[in-house]
């Protein structure tokens, strides 16, 4: 089980009101991360486990970000639409996220952890509303 202090983060977050849902940058700084890589078998369910922990603090964060978790057997996919970089930063601070990501590499990953920065060509929906 991971062990973090959502509280005090959120307490930190508070000091950035210009993050309250709002759109305090144009959609042209919109930041896209694919992150994949590939956990052992008796490590599926913890991994899982940690996801659903992190993304239960992300829902608490706001709407400047969306964040997606796919899985096929132990390969997992990541993708990320981050308004702009603050919200990058602040998301990829959580405690909560730091810490699954120390024990998903303590884990032994059998498909390295790799990221690709993404643009968007168009969507059927909006990602972010002003």
């Amino acid at each position: 089980m991971l062990k973090y202090n959502i509280s005090a983060f959120l307490t930190t977050l508070s000091r950035f009101p210009e993050l309250n849902g709002q759109c305090i940058t144009k959609p042209d700084n919109m930041i896209i991360v694919k992150a994949t890589y590939g956990v052992k078998e008796d490590y599926i369910a913890t991994n899982k486990q940690n996801i659903n922990t992190f993304l239960q603090d992300f829902r608490r964060l706001g709407d400047d970000f969306k964040y997606t978790v796919y899985s096929n057997g132990g390969t997992f996919v990541h993708l990320s639409h981050f308004k702009n970089e603050a919200i990058q930063a602040i998301v990829l601070a959580t405690p909560s996220f730091k810490a699954f990501q120390q024990a998903r590499d303590a884990s032994g990953l059998i498909i390295p952890h790799q990221i690709e920065v993404l643009s968007l060509e168009g969507s059927t929906a909006e990602i972010f509303v002003h």
